[in-house]
């Protein structure tokens, strides 16, 4: 068997990504091409994603997306073997520019196509860090529109979400915080980058589902977000100057603690020895820091791909193709659905 290229293309969002994975015949996988073309300075005047906005971007940007991939890989567009999309979860709109040019190559290429899950896909991007996975790890995956513990069991065979945010993300908390401090969009850079020159232990804010009786895997960020903002306003009330840094990096620490304490619990509880952290938010410097703390000290394997794998990008969806395909999967129909509330649980659209 020789090697199989699998072309990935994201646009569940405000990313236009293409990604090129060459799939050997023992499983390894090498990253050929990651283009991503984003949206983000056309969403920031209106301090977050508008989805005609986001879709008409991908219009934009898909062919040239796609054109530059081809030529950092070095291949033509007739070498690849399948074309991977995300068919779910994210907007409307977006997927659907994304499902419908993935149908046009296959169509035209006579190639086999996979719809698939962003979810998964986030959880993929690692494998092209840190290699395969172990027969079952616990991932926690942390973006704008997602915080979720997932149990993976074969990125091609079985994902369980045990955890999911009952509100706000983490990513849409950082988003609201740094709006009502005035800093800049999307929120998480610049509130990370203002944390370290704050304490993040000056301001008690709350931790949220952390009691004794609140689901254990489950994350709440809607109360904190609130705190922060009674907190700030009950400052101003009082004319004393805000502690910005403090403010950014106490909610910060809220954030990491709740996200870190709860997945090393669901390690310990599942018996699993692995950790996965991926979505833009795993980028943050306080989340990878004590999440390495606390892992040390439990015993935990911590994986986190580097920053560019962590955000939304075709490379993570080739990855995730290039398991289906080494697996065996099924190819999808060519007149595969877009799901914009696609469950983890389904990896592939068929």
């Amino acid at each position: 068997m020789t090697d199989r290229l699998i072309l990935g293309i994201e646009s569940s969002c405000d990313e236009t990504g293409v990604g090129i994975v060459r799939l050997g015949p023992d499983g390894s996988m090498e990253l050929l091409a990651d283009e991503v073309a984003s949206s983000v300075e056309e969403h920031a005047r209106f301090g977050g994603v508008v989805p005609e906005v986001a879709s008409r971007a991908h219009l934009e940007a898909m062919v040239p997306t796609m054109r530059r991939a081809v030529e950092k890989a070095g291949i033509e567009l007739r070498d690849v073997h399948s074309i991977a999309v995300t068919a779910g979860p994210g907007l409307a709109g977006a997927l659907l520019v994304g499902v419908s040019a993935a149908k046009a190559y296959a169509a035209a290429l006579d190639k086999p196509l996979y719809g698939v899950n962003h979810l998964a896909g986030h959880v993929a991007a690692d494998t092209l860090e840190h290699g395969p996975l172990p027969k079952r790890c616990v991932a926690l995956l942390v973006s704008g529109g997602h915080s979720q513990l997932l149990l993976v069991e074969g990125l091609a065979e079985k994902i369980t979400e045990i955890g999911s945010t009952v509100d706000d993300a983490a990513g849409e908390a950082y988003d609201k915080v740094a709006r009502l401090l005035d800093l800049p969009y999307p929120g998480g850079p610049p509130i990370d980058e203002l944390a370290k020159r704050g304490n993040g232990c000056a301001i008690a804010f709350p931790r949220g589902l952390t009691g004794p009786r609140d689901a254990k895997y489950d994350f709440s960020f809607s109360g904190l977000k609130t705190s922060v903002a009674r907190w700030v306003e009950k400052q101003e009330r009082a004319g004393e100057e805000i502690p910005l840094a403090d403010v950014a990096a106490s909610f910060q620490e809220a954030v990491a603690d709740v996200l870190t304490a709860k997945a090393i619990r669901a390690c310990r509880d599942l018996a699993v020895d692995t950790l996965v952290i991926s979505g833009g938010v795993a980028a943050n410097s306080r989340l990878s820091g004590l999440a390495a703390q606390r892992c040390a000290e439990a015993g935990i394997e911590l994986r986190v791909p580097r920053p560019r794998l962590c955000t939304d990008n075709g490379a993570m969806i080739a990855a995730l193709g290039a398991h289906l395909v080494a697996a065996g999967a099924k190819p999808s129909a060519l007149d595969l659905s877009t799901t914009p509330g696609l469950p983890v649980s389904t990896i592939q659209i068929l």
